[in-house]
């Protein structure tokens, strides 16, 4: 049966970007069938996967949520799927800042991407949702299309502290929206297990949330190679497969699969 994963902060820079790319192209790489959605207007997991100036494609997500707006069908799959490393990607452009407003006015505007990912989710094992770094409609919107939610933080205050609006959210998305959404879980980023703030973090969001939310034991280390990678626009097993932030990914890769 195919999972919707939503990758989810409202704060920027908790490698959001970083974590889908390379949970996608390593779920790819174990042999599932997977799409990759960037909801960004920033665009940053659809430069991850090298696609370079995306404003230029004919047909972006923002095409087929406008698409659902105004009542059209959607355009054929090969017309708007790309594959990069095994991976089909929908990507993004700097065209989403304009989805937030129009979506104001629009009638059931919180379903606009599910109507794009169920025609969808027949064909994929997985599906990745970049989601934005705010609250805002477009972010409403991957929370009700998604089954569960993969929280990325860094070890942080301003980030653990950012985590407690979030997680509101969801809880009032799933009593007025989406019953069915679950949390994936927390996963801490850009963790450096030498500094007293990391391990002081890690209590703080263990002692917060971890009875009711899980926190995964697997933690992404900081390190160059990830940016270096992102630069490449490959993923990080492909780049440094011994890289210790590789390593992190792939474990926590197998950790989604055992969570079914």
């Amino acid at each position: 049966m195919s999972k919707i994963i939503a990758v989810a902060s409202q704060k920027g820079g908790v490698a959001k970007s970083t974590t889908c790319r390379n949970l996608a192209t390593i779920l790819a790489k174990e042999g599932y069938k997977v799409l990759a959605i960037d909801t960004d207007n920033q665009a940053s997991m659809t430069d991850c996967f090298g696609i370079v100036k995306p404003e230029t494609l004919d047909t972006t997500l923002y095409h087929l949520m406008m698409a659902v707006m105004n009542e059209d069908d959607l355009p054929p799959k090969e017309s708007y799927i790309l594959n990069r490393d095994g991976v089909d990607v929908i990507p993004s452009s700097i065209e989403m800042s304009a989805i937030e407003m129009n979506l104001v006015s629009t009638m059931s505007r919180e379903y606009v991407l599910k109507a794009i990912t169920e025609q969808l989710r027949p064909d994929y094992d997985y599906i990745i949702v970049d989601s934005a770094p705010s609250l805002g409609l477009m972010t409403l919107n991957v929370l009700a299309a998604c089954d569960s939610v993969l929280i990325p933080a860094t070890p942080e205050y301003l980030s653990v502290k950012g985590l407690e609006l979030l997680l509101q959210t969801i809880m009032k998305i799933k009593r007025r929206i989406n019953p069915s959404i679950t949390f994936e879980g927390i996963l801490l980023t850009m963790f450096d297990e030498r500094t007293n703030l990391s391990k002081n973090m890690i209590e703080m969001v263990d002692e917060a949330y971890g009875e009711h939310i899980k926190v995964f034991d697997i933690r992404i280390p900081k390190s160059v190679k990830v940016g270096e990678a992102n630069l490449q626009s490959k993923c990080i097993v492909d780049y440094m497969p011994t890289n210790k932030a590789a390593i992190a990914y792939q474990e926590l890769t197998k950790e989604l699969i055992n969570n079914g």
